[in-house]
């Protein structure tokens, strides 16, 4: 099955099409998406500024971990699904559009780094005492993520205004 079948069964499904024609429902999901993204974005600049030493350098990195993964990740989930909400109401149209391609790319790639970062860094972030600069991967990944999440919702707030004519 290709992309374009998958996105098309997607939106001929009966979820699909409750979404796309509902006055009241589409335009909640989307508002939640958008809210949740805010949210889950702004914490992971936060988190990402620590790592690469331009804020709260008097916090260590592991208290910053701490307070702010818990509501990172439940910000990220709720974007996370109202994303796939949003997926089933625009339909194979968004085949047709080569920013959403790219969009999922940098989505993986920026899972792909947190995924790195944490095994390779966030367990033991503790560990880095009150130190102001954290390791250079830490930092690597930091600026990775911060330029992943950016494009992420640079590429998302330009599909609905370019055609697939870009």
């Amino acid at each position: 099955m290709s992309a374009s079948d998958l996105l098309q069964t997607m939106y001929d499904s009966p979820l699909g099409t409750s979404l796309a024609e509902s006055l009241y429902v589409y335009p909640l999901v989307e508002g939640t998406h958008l809210l949740s993204l805010a949210f889950s974005f702004g914490l992971i600049v936060l988190t990402d500024l620590r790592l690469t030493g331009f804020i709260f350098k008097s916090v260590p990195v592991h208290i910053v971990l701490q307070q702010l993964r818990p509501w990172l990740i439940a910000g990220f989930a709720v974007t996370f699904a109202t994303g796939i909400l949003l997926t089933f109401a625009a339909g194979p149209g968004l085949v047709e559009a080569p920013i959403f391609p790219l969009k999922l790319l940098f989505i993986f790639l920026a899972g792909l780094n947190a995924l790195w970062f944490e095994v390779r860094f966030g367990r033991t972030a503790s560990d880095w005492g009150g130190a102001v600069v954290s390791p250079a991967g830490a930092r690597l990944a930091g600026w990775i993520s911060l330029v992943c999440w950016s494009l992420v919702v640079i590429l998302g707030r330009l599909i609905p205004y370019l055609d697939s004519g870009f």
